[in-house]
């Protein structure tokens, strides 16, 4: 009896195992896909995703942010891991979240690999219905409901964006009422585990398409605008009238926005989307060299945005009969940007040709890929060491361009002055020259009127207007003499000989480029530059110390402004109004914009200590006396604030000269943390504990540091339950109410500095 009852458990056993391989091999038969629903709340994804799920034979797995936290709602990261196990496990995946945005999607789109199909499902309903469905709703799982949903539906329909095909989908259906959603739900119900849905787009309605309404204007009741585009052909110019700009309604429309051939004017915000004053024909245009530029220093350095417009238009005028058949084209990122208001009102009122010169919002660094404009030029708005990093358009070229773009630079230029602009050629081996077909990208630097960055112009805009001009006029003529390039000429507009290189977009044939082309400083900027506090004019006038590093011939450039710090360590008695407190070897003093409410900066008195790169083993015992001093002032605000919770670091490459211990407390509440690079610089590997620089300078000689530029534009997370938020003020309100305990590794070896909690277990 025993024996059999072993025979049975083996069969059991066998049976099971079967079972498990055929299940096994089923789940390898699968084709799996990931949709991503988009549309609005009160759109109906939930409801696409219960019908498709209850009678499709294929596995689906429904990833909503609203309940993946236990039932409560999560995070973007636990949707994307939560759907990369449902993929493994051999299911279909529905991403049932708005995804009204490129960026919202894209992490998205990278689930699985290139092997698994993307679709979407753009529920593209009115927006009436999706806000009465909304308010009227009850016991929705995100609690999105009644009349507070109203104002974001409306807000959210503002800012979509409609997916294309080039962000790497396969396939989009776009729904725009109820009949074409069952008509999509229908398809997806006959999928078997193994079956494949055609690509391309469908469903897609471009003419005579309707102005959806405004929250304000349906609770009004009142009527929508009529017919919103014109009949005429996608080839033509699709001109939408009588549409006002009516903030308060919700609408943005534009009274003459024309549309390139082969672009479809799929609604009022695609239109938009491609804000153009006039495009020459789309088929005619795609050789045509073309400049798409940014707008300089209306952006992070705060320059007045009427007077850079005038300027803008000023030199576009100037240079538009100079680059023959070439076109310059003015982007902005941001829907309704005043900037390109401005400057389409001027350029229209001077005559300006429109097939030369128009207006497009969009990335920079996506204009073929996502709005089908070919250009070929790019212009950077740089800073001046030419470095990745930052925020705006500068990290987002860096980024799309790859190391590429920054190994290139290096070789044109070391640092940048206002008012110049350096050509590089694009490698062909940079994702922006394969995907985008750009070949050049022109850095240039403008002037700087943002208070909270060193040497701002004090709010002089005689010397701030002609340092923009000269800027523009560096850039132009950078453009033009590319443009020249590719018509044959031999020389650059200084007339020196250009030398030839080989361009994968001309069949491997010799083309000429301009390597770097600077204009001459005009007598009037000489004459203004007299008046300038010496610091601001040797930044203008680009003068910088080189100093020899440690071992080596290579050089770092250091502006006049980032040398601060090597002045006060080298003569504290000269800076006593900062300086708190003066020793042998270290000064310290308080953080001139610190990032928290306790921020100390403990600087090195010695020469030749520049950053970590120049640290070697005869530091060490200056490392430890910079770490012991940091430490006794911690404990001083720990005697005063009990909790608060401290970290002591450096930067791996830091902005400025003179190697310095940054205290910091852990709270972060400060006015002076604006945006992701003053985060991520604190609170990624970017951050080198102190306790750890001094461990491998005892154990190997020196610090090993890697290139980590890139990280400073890595999405923000929570320092302790590192969650992912969309931006500094969300972040913010984030932190300020954590209560999650700080990562084990940041609690391990001294990292960071507290008073331990009265039962003994830390933070």
């Amino acid at each position: 009896m025993e024996a059999m009852e072993i025979d049975r458990e083996s069969m059991s056993q066998n049976h099971i195992t079967r079972e498990d391989k055929e299940e096994e091999e089923e789940r390898g038969k699968l084709n799996p896909i990931v949709v991503l629903l988009v549309g609005a709340p009160g759109s109906g994804k939930s409801t696409f995703c219960d019908h498709v799920m209850m009678n499709c034979p294929r596995p689906w797995a429904r990833i909503c942010q609203d309940t993946i936290n236990n039932g409560k709602a999560g995070t973007k990261i636990q949707c994307l891991t939560s759907a990369g196990s449902a993929l493994k496990d051999g299911k279909s995946v529905f991403i049932d979240r708005c995804n009204l945005d490129r960026e919202q999607r894209a992490d998205f789109l990278k689930l699985g690999g290139p092997q698994v199909e993307k679709h979407a499902v753009v529920l593209d309903l009115p927006a009436k219905l999706c806000i009465s469905r909304s308010v009227k709703r009850s016991g929705h799982e995100g609690n999105l409901q009644g009349g507070k949903a109203a104002a974001v539906v409306n807000r959210m329909l503002q800012k979509k964006e409609l997916p294309k095909l080039g962000e790497g989908f396969t396939r989009i259906t776009f729904c725009q009422d109820e009949k074409d959603v069952q008509e999509t739900i229908n398809t997806y119900n006959a999928l078997g585990p193994s079956d494949s849905l055609s690509s391309g787009c469908f469903g897609q309605k471009n003419a005579n398409v309707k102005i959806q309404l405004g929250i304000m204007k349906f609770l009004k009741k009142v009527d929508s605008p009529g017919d919103a585009s014109s009949e005429a052909n996608v080839s033509q110019k699709c001109v939408h009238n009588e549409v006002s700009k009516e903030k308060d309604h919700g609408i943005e429309g534009t009274q003459n926005c024309s549309v390139p051939s082969g672009h479809a004017c799929e609604d009022v915000k695609d239109c938009d989307k491609v804000e153009m004053t006039s495009v020459a024909d789309g088929n005619a245009s795609d050789n045509i060299p073309t400049l798409a530029f940014p707008s300089i220093s209306t952006a992070d350095f705060q320059f007045n945005l009427e007077k850079a417009s005038d300027i803008i238009v000023e030199k576009v005028e100037e240079f538009i009969n100079k680059i023959g058949k070439a076109r310059l084209v003015l982007v902005d990122l941001s829907h309704g940007s005043k900037i390109l208001s401005l400057v389409r009102t001027k350029a229209a009122k001077k005559n300006v040709d429109p097939n030369k010169f128009f207006t497009v919002v969009g990335d920079i660094t996506r204009l073929h890929s996502g709005e089908g404009l070919n250009c070929n030029v790019i212009a950077n708005a740089a800073n001046w060491r030419l470095k990745p990093g930052g925020g705006g358009v500068n990290a987002a070229i860096f980024s799309a361009a790859g190391l590429a773009l920054e190994s290139a630079t290096k070789e044109r230029a070391g640092s940048l002055k206002p008012g110049k602009a350096v050509v590089v050629p694009l490698p062909p081996t940079s994702p922006l020259f394969t995907r985008e077909g750009v070949t050049h990208v022109i850095h240039v630097l403008g002037p700087n009127m943002n208070p909270q960055r060193p040497n701002f112009l004090n709010n002089d805009y005689v010397q701030g207007c002609e340092v923009l001009r000269e800027a523009y006029t560096s850039l132009f003529e950078g453009f033009a003499s590319i443009v020249r390039s590719y018509g044959g000429s031999s020389k650059g507009s200084s007339g020196r000989s250009v030398k030839s290189e080989t361009s994968p977009t001309n069949g491997g044939q010799k083309v000429k480029r301009e390597a770097v082309y600077e204009s001459d400083v005009n007598k009037k900027y000489k004459g203004f530059q007299k008046d300038l506090k010496p610091g601001v004019r040797n930044y203008l006038n680009g003068k910088e110390d080189l100093d020899k590093e440690d071992g080596g011939g290579m050089t770092k450039a250091w502006g006049s402004w980032a040398k601060a710090l090597y002045n006060i360590a080298m003569h504290p008695d000269k800076h006593k109004n900062v300086v708190i407190e003066i020793l042998d070897d270290v000064v310290v003093l308080n953080d001139l914009y610190p990032k928290a409410q306790r921020h100390l900066l403990v600087l090195a008195r010695g020469e030749g200590l520049d950053c970590l790169a120049d640290v070697r083993r005869e530091h060490l015992s200056l490392l430890k006396t910079m770490h012991a001093v940091g430490l006794k002032w911690t404990e001083k605000f720990l005697d005063e604030n009990k909790s608060l919770t401290f970290r002591l670091g450096y930067h791996s490459v830091p902005s400025m000269r003179q190697l310095h211990l940054h205290v910091i407390s852990q709270d972060f509440n400060s006015q002076h943390l604006k945006n992701k690079k003053h985060w991520n610089s604190f609170n990624t590997p970017f951050f080198r504990d102190s306790v750890d620089v001094i461990q491998e300078v005892s154990d190997h000689g020196k610090v090993v540091l890697k290139n980590e530029d890139n990280i400073l534009s890595m999405e923000l997370r929570c320092h302790r339950c590192r969650s992912a938020h969309p931006n500094i003020p969300r972040l913010r309100s984030h932190i300020s109410s954590c209560q999650a305990s700080f990562p084990a590794s940041l609690l391990q070896n001294g990292r960071l500095v507290f008073v331990p909690s009265e039962d003994g277990t830390g933070k």
